[in-house]
């Protein structure tokens, strides 16, 4: 201790003897960092001034927690899983324990022997449900369920948004809309945080494709980026208070987004104000000057060419190329996040897992994110009529696809299936099908016990095409595999799938179609079969969640929460940038489509897609009516919804707007999830974040909001509008 440190309770005490409150003083400056009144950042900022140089370098730089053959045993007291950080014991600052933990918590390489966890669907699911509860449920789902493993940093939030849709990484994230995407990872953050555990939001930002995504240089205009993916992260932090912001593995705009000063310092730390710390993605440190350019923490150093926050970090301090005071801000803003969490006060005892309610939460998220797209002949729901019914393709038998990489969850009850796919390099590992225990065929079985189900594997179209046409009712089961570090070629179902479809509809047409994707593909045969749903990855309860919408014991009210093409000329790209290119080529991603990402594209061009943004139909019918709009600041929205039909159901409601102040656009402004048994309606209000009527001025770095009229629809996608009002909106300026 110094001797400055050491009077000043003597000299406090010397100054106002005998008072109270002066004794309150004493006790609270004696106390410090460790007085739970004083603010996370003013703990953090004491705190930090004990820390030794080596200590607060300590703090800025940890490996993987996992153990490869031939290579060192995992660090003592960590938990194995995806990285850590050792604490400092003299200080009681403890260790941070990392797992990967979008959809459910990892165990990588079974780390944890036998470990298993609650699997929710993915992502893309969970933004079907246009749900915002329902995402912070499962945010306090995963949150205890990391607690009990001992972890207290969850590698979560992915708020990406999704530009091309072959991004093999896109059932990861939330779909194409910032306002949707920002809400439900900042709930889902929320409900994680709540349980005394840190949440990341990543990958910050424009990591939009897993082609050549070490080296690819994503390009697009500053005002288009505030308005389209950086607004997505931005209400995500809002919403959610994540206590790190984890960087990509791409460029932007020339820069590595882990070492890019415009987007960490200029952008999240200055004009956001963030207060947390920027840790990197694994093996996305080139140099230590990221330091300087907004980085704080280097995650995963194994996978980097060096420790560059270790010792080059310390020997820059030493010779003044990097200040202590930047170092003691890095150190401090990851104290400030631990702080806030309650990683110091008290963290109760690891909780007790209501498998079964967590188990319950999986299914609601696949129940209300399964999408039925289409239902030309009626079939669905399943009539009780039906005697017999061939279940086709898609592992059906065994349980339900889940996408590939990082957030791969063992889920409870282990792993149903594994089918080898191959490939080589470091993400080899992730070259598999994995398939959770929630079998399809047996579901059906269990909801139709009167029904004879036969199954057929789909590996010869002509077999398939046999048993469907013995059956009344012939159920296909479809799958499009999607992994991290690879994307789709193209949008066709893989495999010949498409074949064994046209074959099984030819021999019976009463066929429905059943999608196990990672996002849109193209349906050749749409117009063939007599339905169609989007299951997607449909997680832990995924099977009995399928059942229960084809029987109709589930009224589907899933939403598209990306648009569907009718062809891939519709988007940007038709050719994926970067396929073919020599490994570590850098090379452009040009986002000239700019804030137009998705639906706004195809509004802006006057395209007609497959299926819209926000479409899927239900199995009774709601209407819209009493549509309100008040103007002043911002939209202020009101209007009944009613359930028009004979069957209990849920809408998913939706507010665009459609001209600003002579600008005929296409925004999602607000949205809402209704439940509605027959003939009840209920009055839906939601009030817009003003930064969704303006657009972002560049040269002023504010938001510009024009006077005028501003035009309201409100409709069951972004391609129908049943309502329509206008109101003015007065003309202002927002800071960034």
């Amino acid at each position: 201790m110094s001797m400055n440190r050491a009077l000043k309770p003597v000299l406090a005490v010397g100054l106002c003897a005998g008072s109270l409150l002066c004794y309150a003083v004493t006790a609270q400056a004696a106390e410090g960092w460790r007085n739970p009144s004083l603010s996370p950042d003013e703990r953090a900022r004491l705190l930090v001034q004990e820390l030794t140089l080596d200590e607060r370098i300590g703090l800025l730089h940890g490996p993987m927690a996992l153990s490869f053959p031939g290579g060192p045993p995992l660090p003592a007291g960590s938990v194995g899983g995806a990285g850590f950080i050792p604490g400092v014991p003299r200080l009681g600052i403890p260790a941070l324990t990392e797992t990967d933990a979008s959809l459910g918590i990892t165990n990588p390489g079974n780390v944890r022997p036998g470990d298993t966890a609650t699997a929710l669907p993915a992502s893309i699911a969970l933004a079907a449900s246009f749900n915002a509860p329902l995402a912070y449920q499962g945010g306090v789902m995963i949150g205890r369920e990391a607690a009990a493993r001992g972890f207290n940093v969850l590698l979560a939030g992915g708020a990406n948004l999704a530009r091309d849709p072959r991004n093999g990484r896109n059932f990861e994230y939330l779909g194409e809309d910032p306002l949707l995407a920002g809400v439900l990872a900042g709930e889902s953050i929320r409900g994680i945080q709540d349980q005394n555990i840190i949440s990341t939001v990543k990958h910050f930002s424009l990591n939009g494709q897993e082609t050549g995504r070490f080296h690819a240089n994503s390009v697009i205009d500053e005002a288009a980026h505030r308005e389209s993916d950086l607004l997505a992260f931005q209400i995500a932090i809002e919403r959610g208070q994540p206590g790190s912001v984890m960087c990509a593995y791409n460029l932007v705009n020339g820069a590595y987004s882990c070492g890019n000063d415009h987007l960490l310092n200029k952008v999240l730390k200055g004009d956001w104000g963030y207060k947390g710390w920027v840790m990197s993605d694994w093996g996305a440190v080139h140099a230590t000057d990221y330091a300087l350019k907004g980085l704080d923490q280097q995650s995963g150093e194994q996978l980097d060419e060096q420790v560059w926050f270790g010792e080059p970090l310390k020997q820059a301090v030493a010779a003044g190329t990097i200040p202590e005071t930047r170092l003691s801000d890095m150190a401090q803003r990851i104290l400030r996040s631990m702080f806030a969490a309650g990683l110091f006060d008290g963290k109760p005892v690891k909780p007790e897992i209501d498998a079964a309610a967590h188990a319950a939460i999986a299914k609601q998220v696949a129940d209300e994110g399964i999408v039925l797209l289409a239902n030309a002949k009626g079939l669905l729901p399943l009539s009780p009529a039906v005697r017999t019914i061939a279940v086709i393709g898609g592992h059906a038998d065994s349980g339900v696809l889940s996408g590939a990489g990082s957030s791969q969850v063992t889920a409870t009850g282990g792993n149903a299936r594994v089918v080898p796919v191959g490939g080589e390099g470091p993400q080899a590992m992730w070259g598999r099908q994995v398939f959770h225990p929630s079998s399809p065929l047996k579901a059906l079985r269990a909801v139709l016990p009167d029904a004879s189900i036969t199954f057929n594997d789909g590996r010869y179209p002509a077999a398939a095409a046999a048993a469907a046409a013995q059956a009344d009712i012939a159920i296909i089961f479809a799958n499009q595999w999607m992994a991290e570090a690879l994307d789709a070629y193209d949008l066709s179902l893989p495999q010949g799938q498409d074949a064994l479809i046209d074959a099984v509809t030819a021999a019976n047409p009463n066929s429905i179609v059943v999608l196990q994707t990672g996002g849109p593909v193209l349906m050749p045969w749409l117009d063939k079969v007599g339905g169609v749903i989007a299951a997607w990855y449909s997680g832990q309860k995924g099977g009995e969640a399928i059942a229960d919408v084809l029987t109709g014991r589930v009224n589907p009210s899933g939403r598209l929460p990306q648009t569907f093409p009718a062809s891939l000329d519709q988007f940007p790209r038709a050719d994926l940038p970067g396929w073919g290119l020599p490994a570590k080529q850098q090379f452009d991603v040009v986002y000239d489509e700019g804030a137009d990402v998705g639906y706004r594209l195809f509004a802006a061009r006057d395209m007609k897609p497959l299926f819209p943004f926000g479409h899927g139909l239900s199995y009774t019918s709601f209407a819209y009516d009493k549509l309100r709009v008040r103007g002043g600041d911002t939209l202020t929205v009101s209007f009944e919804v009613s359930n028009t039909g004979a069957v209990a159901g849920k809408d998913a409601p939706q507010v665009y707007l459609a001209d600003a102040a002579g600008t005929p656009l296409r925004r999602l402004i607000g949205f809402d999830k209704v439940e509605l048994a027959p003939g009840e309606h209920r009055t839906v209000t939601v009030k817009a974040d003003p930064r969704l009527l303006g657009h972002f001025d560049e040269a002023a770095n504010k938001w510009q909001i024009k006077g005028g009229s501003y035009t309201v629809v409100v409709g069951p996608s972004a391609g129908v509008d049943s309502l329509s009002a206008k109101a003015r909106v007065r003309a202002q300026r927002l800071k960034p």
